[in-house]
């Protein structure tokens, strides 16, 4: 039988080798705090929208026997993903901004065969009668929680994982074995007196310190809500079509912020040697960078011309399939109404006669807020209203029509 230290170190370094910056192991007993937690959030209505879970996914995702039963360990990983300053544009089109995961290849397909990979290497290791279930977040193991136990790093105020180098820029995944792994140590560190994140939310997301209302965040209204996104979120939302990093940005465990009042935060977990500009290095990652992707920021007039062959191709093998086209175009119509641009009016009166009404909805909301600096469309929406027949896309409309007629520079003609 394999010496489990033994077996630990050649699975470290077997998954520093596939690419995997950070690795722990921790126990597989059940996660019953996490299970009470999560059924809180759902019963408050702060998981609303999230069909899938439910009491019964969120109990199997916090018990690892029934995911794997005779599981004995927990495999913590976490692949770094985003670093630096974002690169400069060189134009001044209308932009929508995209979250730093996202930028490059889908982080699913990236990390998925190296998890593979991993569990073979366990499975020589320990014998044939090993087994391996692998996670890489759309499984039903709570990943973050999972993380913690392996020692990866704390769970910060804004609900991330906060790690060392990395900050909380970290893809997670796991794999659960029957191999027995001695545990690493949990992390003791928190955030201290900062609420940086919760201060900066711009939609008042992250409602107590470690507790957020996905139903208020950016990152589930752009890519996990199906619907019409309620209209007095909109404008807080900004010009993000695809996620939201407000909270990552202004933690200090993802820059060094110097300056910071003693006492303020607890020190990044950087190692020796390590000074704290190296505490937010970015990913080597060839393929999670942004020029294998869709880059850090969309041209938002040409996101709305996309059809259904247009939108599959432009974005096909990244994770801003996740939306859908529909998803993507409403997006898009929020962020132009939220700049103002009239440079956005073509394109968002093109997109009234889009066949979702989702999309025409939406882009009647931005054309009611892009009217206080564009020349009048109310003849535009006036005349969409006349053929429309979607309930909510009506409503969209005449609340369009009656903004800009509250507006003096685009008052309704005479009859």
């Amino acid at each position: 039988m394999i010496d489990p230290r033994f077996g630990a170190d050649r699975t470290r370094e077997h998954a520093l080798e596939l690419g995997f910056d950070l690795v722990g192991f921790g126990s597989a007993e059940p996660f019953d705090r996490e299970r009470e937690l999560i059924l809180e959030d759902l019963s408050r209505g702060h998981l609303t929208g999230m069909s899938w879970i439910t009491p019964e996914r969120v109990t199997l995702s916090c018990d690892p026997e029934a995911l794997l039963p005779g599981a004995r360990s927990i495999i913590g990983l976490g692949m770094a993903y985003g670093g630096g300053k974002d690169a400069p544009l060189h134009d001044e089109r209308p932009r929508g901004r995209v979250a730093r995961y996202a930028r490059g290849h889908d982080y699913h397909d990236v990390i998925r065969p190296r998890l593979r990979s991993l569990a073979t290497a366990i499975v020589e290791l320990f014998g044939p009668d090993t087994r391996c279930r692998s996670f890489v977040d759309t499984g039903p193991l709570v990943d973050r929680a999972a993380a913690v136990r392996a020692g990866l790093g704390f769970i910060g105020k804004n609900t991330c994982l906060l790690t060392g180098r990395h900050g909380s820029y970290v893809l997670l995944s796991a794999i659960l074995t029957t191999a027995d792994l001695p545990p690493d140590p949990v992390s003791t560190r928190d955030c201290g007196s900062c609420r940086a994140c919760i201060d900066a939310c711009p939609t008042d997301a992250i409602v107590a310190p470690g507790q957020l209302d996905a139903t208020r965040c950016i990152s589930y209204l752009t890519i996990e809500h199906r619907g019409s996104i309620p209209v007095h979120l909109r404008p807080k939302m900004g010009g993000w079509v695809f996620g939201c990093d407000i909270c990552q940005e202004v933690c200090p465990w993802n820059h060094a912020r110097r300056g910071a009042k003693e006492g303020a935060l607890k020190a990044p977990m950087v190692g020796p040697g390590d000074s704290l500009d190296q505490a937010w290095p970015g990913t080597k990652k060839k393929d999670l960078q942004p020029m294998n992707g869709v880059g850090n920021s969309l041209d938002l007039i040409e996101v709305l011309a996309l059809n259904d062959a247009a939108f599959r191709a432009r974005f096909r093998g990244t994770p801003l399939t996740r939306p859908k086209r529909t998803g993507l175009l409403r997006n898009a119509a929020v962020a132009l109404g939220n700049r103002r641009d009239p440079r956005a009016v073509p394109a968002l009166l093109a997109a009234l006669s889009d066949h979702e009404p989702l999309v025409r909805g939406h882009a009647a909301w931005a054309l009611g807020r892009v009217g206080e600096a564009a020349p009048p469309v109310v003849g535009a929406l006036a005349d969409a209203l006349a053929t429309e027949s979607d309930p909510e896309a009506r409503n969209e409309i005449e609340d369009a029509l009656a903004a800009l007629a509250a507006h003096p520079s685009t008052a309704l003609p005479s009859p």
